[in-house]
């Protein structure tokens, strides 16, 4: 498919990678839809509903049920614990979680979506135990996806409110558009390759920074300002250092992250059960406080919150540790990947982008 549709946005001459069932991210507004419907209304249906409607949406073969999709991947996660226990000196001592991570998929002999899905959840989890010098769990095929990850990586049975929080999260990270991972695999699919390699690709640019890696910094700001009355000075200082502020500001969003009024909600609900402690208000003296700053000093640009800055929060929360947020997150979005995947396939065109060249001219 040569990427010839163009459209103008911002100034800038952009162009068209995919015509997609999948996911709309509408910037100035500040609205994500997925598979038709609002992000605001799947935060409410739980992991499973979310990810069969993508699939359909992307033309994935599989389960079309919530509950189906339940017992395929509870099924699917007890075949990647026994496939990555057989072969884990080669990726689960690996320092860096992505790079554990990428190793752990790359090495999968099955590529079935369920067996993606349930692979980087099981890494995931067996990464965090290890890194904890702690003893694997097994999966427990019966329970829900989302619960059965959480208590398979912190070793504890989750209350409701902490699967339900997770869930959201996951819901919420599940699929953005033509993002640079998802775009990975979709670059990687269109070649005709597998998908195992197309999820690889995609672990690979996940692992960047600039696409993946701000919520653990944003518990470092957290950290480092320690009360809501300390806020306002430390940005203050932050600033006149020339520092950028963790989880302020998006490429896309014009707006506040639709993403982080969905985990801001989900951090309410947890807030009830006593689970956050003081962190959410500091978090939202910080947002409060960034987003007067910024805007003073920025005023053409739209800073505010993204999705990172509560996703911080959130799987801080659910007793998640840090080191390993850029793998939740793809517990989340190999979902979506998947979907891409498919409706990729099904295109069965080439992604060929075309370059302009700027080099000396030849003699």
């Amino acid at each position: 498919m040569e990427l010839r549709e163009r459209v103008h946005a911002d100034g800038l001459d952009q162009v068209i990678a995919a015509h997609t069932a999948i996911s709309d991210v509408d910037g100035e507004r500040g609205r994500l839809v997925l598979a038709g419907r609002s992000l605001d209304e799947l935060a409410e249906v739980g992991f499973e509903a979310v990810v069969t409607a993508l699939w359909q949406a992307g033309g994935v073969a599989g389960p079309t049920e919530p509950a189906a999709l339940s017992a395929a991947l509870g099924a699917a996660r007890v075949r990647a614990d026994r496939e990555l226990r057989a072969r884990r000196d080669a990726w689960v001592h690996l320092s860096d979680p992505m790079d554990a991570l990428r190793a752990a998929v790359a090495g999968l002999t099955g590529a079935e979506p369920v067996d993606l899905v349930a692979t980087v959840a099981v890494a995931t989890a067996g990464w965090i135990r290890t890194r904890a010098d702690a003893p694997w769990l097994d999966p427990d095929a019966t329970a829900p996806h989302v619960a059965d990850l959480l208590r398979l990586a912190t070793g504890t049975a989750p209350s409701p409110a902490m699967t339900d929080a997770l869930a959201r999260y996951l819901v919420t990270v599940c699929d953005h558009g033509m993002n640079a991972s998802t775009f990975a695999a979709r670059v990687v699919t269109s070649t005709g390759s597998d998908a195992v390699s197309a999820v690889v690709a995609a672990i690979g640019a996940l692992k960047g920074p600039l696409h993946g890696g701000a919520p653990g910094p944003v518990l470092d700001m957290l950290d480092a300002i320690g009360e809501p009355e300390a806020a306002h000075a430390w940005l203050v200082a932050e600033l006149a250092a020339g520092r950028r502020i963790m989880g302020m500001g998006h490429r896309v969003y014009r707006v506040r992250d639709p993403r982080a009024a969905a985990l801001e909600s989900a951090l309410a609900v947890l807030e009830r059960h006593g689970a956050v402690g003081r962190r959410l208000a500091l978090a939202r003296a910080v947002e409060r406080e960034a987003t007067t700053l910024l805007t003073a000093r920025h005023p053409d640009r739209a800073l505010r919150a993204n999705v990172e800055f509560y996703t911080a929060v959130v799987l801080e929360a659910v007793g998640l540790p840090r080191g390993a947020f850029a793998c939740v997150f793809a517990c989340g979005r190999v979902a979506g990947w998947l979907a891409h995947i498919a409706e990729q396939r099904a295109c069965g065109r080439l992604i060929r982008p075309q370059s302009r060249y700027v080099g000396p001219a030849a003699a």
